[in-house]
């Protein structure tokens, strides 16, 4: 399986319709759907389909024709997540209508071209699943542990600071293992989530 660290654009025009379509991780989907609403006021449908993993390594998936034909748009655009394996990813597609009626084969090719236009456009990578867990320091350490946290490219979903810095981190097994050695003496990543709650 594939994903994407970063979102990527590409623009299909048939018949003059435009169809400006957009990958990007599923973590950022919601929030660039809502700024192509406010960007494209006067774009007819914003078409989207998702895949991600969930907690228990299954597969989620959905799709949105968003005013198109049923069938027509959202469930061609997540075959062709599905056809290139791509997880934790999301595609939007903005149609601009230009005056002529594509039909409803005219509108999966068009949609479908979109989808692979923008994936073979994006610069995929090896999917690899990511677990959460939290990192805890002395604030005398924490200018040092977000140095590493940073060089190590770690995701960094929440911090707080109670009577020591809690971070609430997504990384891989082995990048955790990684961390745990270069952080040995600094920070402490409990095995059992119990142990982050303050006494």
């Amino acid at each position: 399986m594939y994903t994407i660290d970063e979102t990527f654009s590409y623009t299909y025009e048939i018949k003059r319709s435009k169809f400006l379509s957009y990958l990007t991780p599923y973590k950022e989907f919601e929030a660039l759907l809502e700024r192509l609403r406010k960007e494209h006021p006067k774009a007819r449908h914003f078409v989207n389909a998702f895949r991600t993993v969930n907690e228990y390594d299954q597969i989620v998936e959905g799709s949105s024709d968003d005013g198109e034909p049923k069938g027509t748009s959202g469930r061609p655009t997540l075959h062709v997540l599905q056809g290139h394996a791509l997880v934790d990813a999301a595609i939007v597609t903005v149609r601009y209508f230009g005056g002529i009626k594509l039909g409803t084969g005219g509108l999966v090719r068009a949609y479908t071209e979109a989808a692979n236009g923008v994936i073979e456009s994006a610069s995929l990578i090896p999917y690899v699943k990511k677990e959460e867990f939290v990192l805890i320091c002395d604030y005398g350490n924490v200018r040092q542990v977000e140095y590493t946290l940073r060089s190590y490219d770690i995701d960094i979903l929440s911090s707080e600071f109670r009577d020591s810095a809690f971070y609430r981190l997504s990384a891989s097994k082995e990048l955790q293992k990684c961390l745990r050695s270069a952080l040995d003496g600094i920070a402490h990543i409990p095995h059992r989530q119990e142990d982050t709650k303050s006494k």
